[in-house]
């Protein structure tokens, strides 16, 4: 039996924030490294070796957010909705 529209929307929203969360770490990823070259080619190699580190942390956070969040729900959702 398939779930009817209403019964999908909470699925639905889960996947919506753990993706938009993910892709908003992403870029937030992409503008932190940004902002770290410029901080090295500035002069400032310590400040912007940590900088960088936090752009990588913000990179693993939205790997994190994909494979642990969002694909075994969306998996689950595409089989909720298809059928067994």
């Amino acid at each position: 039996m398939r779930p009817s529209h209403l019964e999908l929307l909470p699925e639905l929203l889960e996947l919506l924030v753990f993706g938009l969360g993910s892709v908003l770490l992403s870029a937030a990823g992409v503008y932190i490294e940004r902002f770290a070259l410029l901080t090295v080619e500035g002069g400032q190699l310590a400040l912007g070796a940590w900088v960088a580190l936090m752009g990588v942390m913000a990179f693993y956070f939205a790997y994190l957010t994909v494979t642990e969040k969002f694909r075994p729900r969306f998996v689950r959702f595409v089989r909720t909705v298809t059928g067994p």
